[in-house]
């Protein structure tokens, strides 16, 4: 989700700067940075002993804030002044409340997820700053159509997870499986809307794949999938749906 809607936005940019390789190292560190923040926040607020991996979470977040400083030199120098402050914000209001969720462990709310996925499709966005200078309208297009697919992805997958444990316990699948076919549908009504060839067809692939997983969480055989082919399964997806909104954009 952050690397693949990045290099998306670098090849439609047509162009190379050196910001772009700031922007991605950026980007990674700032992702990267959350697990020690969260060891941290533990340390603070909920273990009552010191906890010794607490030393080492402190010298990475030292490691990582010395890089985002060094990042930032380039980025000031290509990027709009209200761009780089906008950046800057939302990636540490979105941290705070990430880690806050973590240590309250609710990482795994289904609206943070979505929240954390439109975050790091953000990428394309600052690979058009990086690259450009500025955000043309193909790059809110990429952002929204890289957010839009792995939003429905997301929603399939809790979906996955739901009927699994439903086999399990005998119990009925309602929360995640209807959202997770509104999804579906959104991407279907997008697909027809769409006047690009090739975008249509990425939306529309999106869809059936998706819709097909659906189905197959029908069958208890096909639940007992491993999640990590699950995972390959939706990494292919996305490079090919990517190649095809590329194609689409250029």
């Amino acid at each position: 989700m952050l690397l693949v809607p990045f290099f998306a936005g670098a090849i439609l940019a047509r162009t190379w700067r050196w910001a772009e390789v700031a922007a991605l190292a950026a980007s990674f560190v700032a992702f990267a940075a959350k697990d020690p923040m969260v060891v941290v926040a533990r340390q603070l607020w909920v273990w009552r002993d010191w906890h010794p991996e607490t030393d080492v979470a402190r010298r990475w977040l030292a490691w990582e804030a010395v890089i985002l400083a060094v990042c930032a030199v380039p980025l000031a120098m290509s990027w709009p002044v209200w761009a780089l402050a906008g950046a800057a914000i939302g990636a540490g209001a979105f941290s705070v409340i990430a880690v806050a969720m973590t240590v309250k462990n609710r990482q795994r709310s289904t609206l943070l997820q979505i929240a954390s996925a439109l975050a790091l499709t953000a990428t394309a966005l600052a690979a058009c700053l990086s690259a450009t200078g500025a955000i043309p309208g193909w790059g809110w297009r990429l952002w929204a159509l890289c957010g839009l697919q792995a939003t429905a992805g997301i929603l399939v997958v809790h979906a996955r997870l739901e009927a699994r444990i439903a086999v399990r316990k005998g119990a009925s699948v309602s929360q995640y499986r209807r959202p997770a076919m509104v999804a579906v549908a959104v991407l279907a009504v997008a697909a027809a809307a769409a006047r690009n060839f090739a975008i249509s067809g990425a939306l529309l692939l999106a869809a059936l794949a998706y819709a097909f997983d659906l189905r197959r969480q029908l069958s208890a055989e096909s639940l007992q999938m491993p999640l990590t082919r699950v995972g390959m399964q939706s990494l292919g997806l996305s490079i090919v749906y990517t190649v095809l909104i590329i194609a689409g954009l250029w």
